[in-house]
């Protein structure tokens, strides 16, 4: 088959599928024919870009012969698996509610032993030097920073 070109489009589960292709067709066509009725909550990725646009050709895009396309799949299925029926899963549960593990814990846990280091500064001035609270205002602004950047959107 001359004009084809080999793409394998690569799954979040690390699972591949081989698609043959000419580089005039464009990425709404690659949707449509690998991902049938799941067109718009497929995401294609290839050289870290995101292929928004179903117009454009493998060609504009520089898709080349046996190049790797991510393919993000918000179904949560790939097109060779179906979901599971609900009804004969096995529950979990508490399903809806938080483990406590230990990377949960950590953050609170250091948050209470700040504060409580600060009580022992306001209270006991006199047993902190300066150095040690100038340490206690860097470690209480870089727990700041980790804190916002975690949960600050």
């Amino acid at each position: 088959c001359s004009g084809l070109i080999t793409i394998r489009l690569k799954f979040l589960n690390d699972t591949e599928e081989v698609a043959l292709v000419r580089p005039e067709d464009t990425v709404g066509g690659l949707k449509r024919k690998y991902f049938p009725g799941q067109e718009s909550r497929v995401k294609l990725i290839y050289r870290g870009q995101l292929l928004q646009d179903p117009g454009r050709t493998l060609r504009s895009l520089h898709v080349t012969d046996n190049c790797v396309i991510h393919c993000h799949c918000s179904c949560g299925a790939t097109t060779a698996t179906t979901l599971p029926d609900p009804s004969t899963a096995a529950p979990v549960p508490n399903a809806g509610s938080l483990s406590l593990s230990t990377g949960n814990l950590l953050l609170p846990a250091a948050v209470l032993v700040l504060a409580l280091v600060w009580y022992f500064r306001i209270n006991y001035r006199q047993l902190f030097t300066a150095p040690a609270t100038v340490s206690l205002i860097g470690v209480t602004i870089l727990l700041s920073f980790l804190l916002f950047g975690m949960y600050g959107q």
